[in-house]
């Protein structure tokens, strides 16, 4: 099929080399007021990670190759994809399909939200040492996207059955791309649900979920490159709890008596502590960043939520 895109302008005579373009795509990001947090955290390694994919390159490329010069049809791509960041305001994971999590690569698109969960830290760490000597069977990721955390829990759990849910069927379709990416079609399963409704009567000794938690008021205030991501992976309402409030009231049913529940809701941590002043929430620190992740085991949700 003919690229319908438009053509990228001329690169300036003076840019020569790899170095040359991440340089000058750092610049000109900076410029542009560019905003990042899927997947990179300044313009230099935004940048750096387009132009390696516009030339077909890994992103562990070796320092002395940033030197290479580069041909005609190479600097062609590569300003087409600079340029397109800036003007589409979209995050260089939707512009390059792919987006890393745990150490692994999965497929997105924007029917999807960018994986950059800090339950990722958990992840790799098997939830220790809140699992310590709990045989992990069944896990249960709502609200999976991607698929990522869910597929991440199946490399740390060998042995468990892994069940993925979205209420979205395009999520669900890309979820599906993904355990078959990671050849897991054994072993993870997705389900399209609304939370609960559809999931099997099982009993999981892990549920984890990064739902929907952005309130009103901040979805009004996300910069550009987050009102690019499917609104309904993002907002819940007044307060950002509409979806953590049934999942508080769900869970139960679901979880083995050794289980644990993790919910990540960012920056709604304050109002889940004033929606529910009377529970101990565990409230995890990262040593990698982020915030606003909590657990409850099973006995907990049942005492507070049953």
């Amino acid at each position: 099929m003919r690229d319908q895109r438009p053509a990228a302008p001329a690169a300036p005579s003076e840019l020569s080399s790899i170095q040359d373009f991440i340089r000058w795509g750092a610049s000109r990001f900076n410029e542009a007021g560019l905003h990042f947090g899927h997947g990179t955290d300044n313009a230099l390694d935004e940048a750096a990670w387009l132009v390696l994919y516009a030339l077909s390159m890994p992103a562990d490329l070796p320092e002395a190759y940033y030197r290479s010069r580069l041909t005609g049809i190479e600097k062609e791509a590569v300003m087409r994809l600079l340029v397109e960041r800036i003007q589409s305001r979209k995050p260089a994971a939707y512009l390059t399909g792919e987006a890393w999590f745990c150490g692994l690569s999965f497929k997105i698109n924007e029917s999807v939200l960018v994986p950059r969960s800090p339950i990722a830290e958990l992840i790799q760490e098997s939830f220790s040492p809140w699992l310590d000597g709990v045989e992990v069977a069944r896990v249960l990721d709502l609200c999976t996207g991607s698929g990522c955390i869910g597929i991440a829990c199946a490399h740390a759990f060998p042995d468990a059955q892994v069940d993925l849910s979205d209420i979205s069927s395009d999520a669900v379709d890309v979820a599906k791309e993904n355990i078959h990416q990671h050849d897991m079609q054994n072993r993870v399963t997705a389900i399209e649900s609304d939370l609960f409704a559809q999931i099997p009567a099982n009993t999981y000794e892990l549920i984890v979920t990064n739902p929907p938690y952005v309130d009103t008021q901040e979805m009004e205030a996300l910069p550009a490159e987050y009102q690019q991501e499917p609104v309904l992976g993002l907002a819940a309402g007044e307060d950002g709890l509409d979806i953590v409030r049934r999942i508080l009231t769900g869970a139960g049913g679901y979880l083995a008596p050794d289980g644990l529940l993790v919910v990540e809701v960012g920056n709604s941590y304050l109002a889940v502590e004033k929606a529910w002043p009377e529970v101990s929430f565990t409230w995890l620190d990262f040593k990698n960043g982020g915030h606003g992740v909590f657990l409850l085991t099973a006995t907990e949700l049942q005492s507070n939520f049953s």
